[in-house]
């Protein structure tokens, strides 16, 4: 019999008064799987977070973690952790100090780990130092030690790579690949989707607090339509001569009017990619770059958010 399901919740609805931040939200996460959620501002991604972590429980609806029904706040079962709104942290405290005092609260457990967790998210060198001095980013790497500290199943963020630079956030995505390669499961949230797109294998998109996609991001790249590619060539009259041939291809208004333009945007169908693609090489032409303008997962996020928007 299989592991039971890391976060299984159905029909959830969450109201603060009038405002009805989650609207029958369903959710499945996997064991093992780093899931990512995306939303626009007041989507209702911070709530549903905090309900994973038992910091409230819902007003409608079942939620299971780790196995376990949930039936009261405060309540989340052992091997849950994270932080929603960015980590509690004592700033006149050092990063080991904070850790030690998270650790006392825990019953002292795992204090002999400390040195380990803050070697794990890259401050070693900054142990003995005091919080207050921290940038954002290193406030969000000792948040992401305090959970680590007790060897969490579920590991529930949000917006961990905010205030990272780009070998913090390389040095935070190691660190949440190799849990979920240890068969830890983490669920978070995050405005940038080349994070989403480097670390996770399923996304949950939420608008208006309803959930307007959720699977594989294959998936969700596959369903989010023609979109412009930027091409560029050692060749780029050529280029442009070779994309005007090619059916189903056309070129975009904003790529530029002289022939000569360095970078030509197209817009197509996949095979329609590819068909020029072939056509360049047969003529000897170098394509040294073929991207999206915009990635897959940013282009879906945008329509199936606007389409939401628009429906209200």
């Amino acid at each position: 019999m299989g592991r039971p399901a890391a976060v299984r919740a159905q029909g959830i609805t969450k109201c603060f008064g009038d405002v009805v931040a989650l609207d029958g939200v369903d959710l499945d996460v996997a064991p093992g799987q780093i899931h990512g959620l995306a939303g626009p501002n007041g989507a209702g991604k911070t709530t549903l977070l905090g309900l994973l972590l038992g910091l409230a429980l819902p007003d409608d609806g079942s939620l299971e973690i780790l196995g376990t029904p949930v039936k009261r706040a405060l309540a989340a079962p052992d091997g849950v952790a994270g932080f929603v709104d960015g980590p509690g942290l004592y700033p006149s405290l050092t990063a080991r100090q904070n850790l030690a005092a998270l650790a006392a609260l825990r019953g002292g457990a795992r204090t002999a780990g400390i040195d380990d967790v803050l070697g794990e998210v890259g401050l070693t060198d900054v142990a003995d130092d005091r919080v207050r001095g921290f940038s954002l980013g290193m406030r969000q790497r000792l948040g992401l030690a305090a959970a680590l500290l007790t060897r969490p199943r579920l590991l529930v963020l949000d917006e961990p790579a905010n205030g990272l630079d780009p070998a913090g956030k390389k040095h935070v995505h190691g660190v949440l690949t190799r849990l979920a390669d240890q068969g830890a499961t983490v669920v978070l949230s995050s405005h940038r989707m080349d994070d989403l797109e480097a670390l996770c294998s399923e996304v949950t998109i939420v608008a208006t607090g309803r959930v307007v996609f959720t699977g594989p991001l294959a998936k969700l790249s596959a369903e989010s339509g023609e979109l412009d590619y930027r091409l560029r060539t050692s060749d780029p009259e050529a280029a442009r001569r070779l994309a005007a041939g090619v059916p189903r291809l056309r070129i975009a208004e904003d790529s530029g009017t002289r022939p000569d333009a360095e970078v030509l945007v197209v817009c197509g169908p996949v095979p329609a990619l590819d068909e020029l693609v072939v056509r360049l090489v047969r003529e000897g032409v170098a394509v040294r770059e073929l991207a999206p303008v915009v990635s897959p997962l940013e282009a879906a996020f945008l329509a199936l958010t606007e389409q939401r928007e628009t429906s209200r």
